[in-house]
């Protein structure tokens, strides 16, 4: 058995053995800052803890394609408006000419997420997120430089019961500059029935010394109970140097902490 296959099946173990229906009644269904690049202002319900997990495949041009098994983002809610977060991805760079891979645990980021205010009228549901990408805690030859910071703002109008609009603004580094990269999310949300969804989502970076680019993708997401949700996306780049496609496939769970 391949080292994917048991990262696979010990994800699938845990989320059976772990994830149980007994407070969907008590709490709303589960939220998601997956699929689309847009990250939601929701807060993790109090004392539960979330698990978004993802796997991708983009092909960044015609030599390089990368692939991560899985990207996890693991949430915790400390109170009705903060959630500490934090961030595991397997990755694995492949190069379709050479054939060579480089593959390992990419830096851990660590963060949180705090509620502002809420929607009224035209005023947006509104959080903030900041992270902080170690430089060290990761596979060795994936560490970067430096600690690398990021922020965002997050906001999300209902325009409908069924009909979303949620937006982001911030910025990011590498951990190998001191330059940042701002960044821009704008997603469409549509709720087909009450557990299928979709979305379209248009978004982009532009790096302060060098030219923006610009991506679309769009996906479903699909509500099996309260508290399990899977999705699946896809996207292609707009500008040139964007990376030419991807496809990715998530499922994610959250369950209460024992004794909270």
């Amino acid at each position: 058995m391949t080292v994917k296959n048991k990262i696979i099946y010990f994800v699938l173990w845990f989320i059976l053995t772990n994830v149980k229906n007994g407070h969907a009644q008590q709490i709303g269904p589960i939220q998601l800052d997956r699929p689309d690049q847009t990250e939601t202002p929701a807060i993790v319900p109090v004392g539960y803890i979330q698990a978004e997990n993802g796997f991708l495949m983009e092909n960044s041009d015609k030599t390089s394609r990368a692939f991560t098994y899985p990207s996890c983002l693991w949430k915790y809610g400390i109170n009705d408006r903060l959630e500490m977060r934090l961030i595991t991805e397997i990755a694995e760079t492949k190069d379709l000419v050479s054939g060579k891979s480089v593959i390992g645990l990419m830096p851990v980021t660590i963060g949180f997420k705090a509620n502002l205010w809420k929607e009224k009228g035209i005023v947006p549901h509104t959080s903030f997120i900041g992270h902080l990408t170690t430089a060290n805690v990761s596979t060795k030859n994936l560490r970067t430089t430096f600690a690398a910071p990021s922020f965002r703002f997050l906001m999300a109008h209902n325009i409908t019961p069924a009909f979303s609009i949620s937006y982001n603004l911030g910025a990011e580094w590498n951990g190998e500059t001191a330059e940042e990269s701002y960044l821009y999310t704008f997603a469409t949300g549509l709720s087909i029935t009450n557990k299928l969804g979709m979305y379209a989502e248009l978004y982009g970076f532009a790096p302060r010394s060098s030219i923006a680019w610009h991506g679309f993708d769009g996906g479903f997401t699909y509500l099996i109970n309260n508290n399990i949700m899977i999705d699946l996306s896809g996207g292609f780049g707009v500008t040139q140097n964007a990376p030419d496609n991807y496809v990715a496939f998530g499922f994610s769970y959250r369950f209460k902490v024992m004794g909270k």
